[in-house]
């Protein structure tokens, strides 16, 4: 997904064609189609990880664990906004409110 939040960014720099400009250029589509289509994407493997998650493994479950929490920090940091390109607004406010104002126990 983070082609979708820095892809109006990326191709005023001449950046190299993301995701959303191959998709768009294969499918004959739209922007706002390939939004929807990364996002029902995105749904489809969180219901594959949360259902791989409740079955029995012969992997550790601390490093499924580890992997699991992997995901939830890239959804975090890629969901509706780029806020690993543009780190000066959602995602500032959420390390400082993890590292400057935790929550008192």
């Amino acid at each position: 997904m983070d082609d979708m939040g820095s892809r109006d960014f990326e191709q005023s720099r001449d950046h190299v064609p993301s995701a959303v400009e191959c998709y768009m250029r294969e499918h004959s589509t739209t922007a706002e189609d390939v939004k929807n289509a990364f996002q029902e994407q995105v749904e489809s493997s969180w219901k594959d990880i949360n259902e791989a998650m409740l079955r029995p493994h012969v992997i550790p479950q601390p490093l499924l664990t580890r992997i699991l929490n992997l995901c939830r920090v890239v959804d975090v940091i890629y969901k509706g906004e780029d806020s690993y390109t543009f780190a000066n607004g959602t995602m500032k406010d959420n390390i400082a409110m993890i590292l400057t104002d935790p929550i008192p126990m």
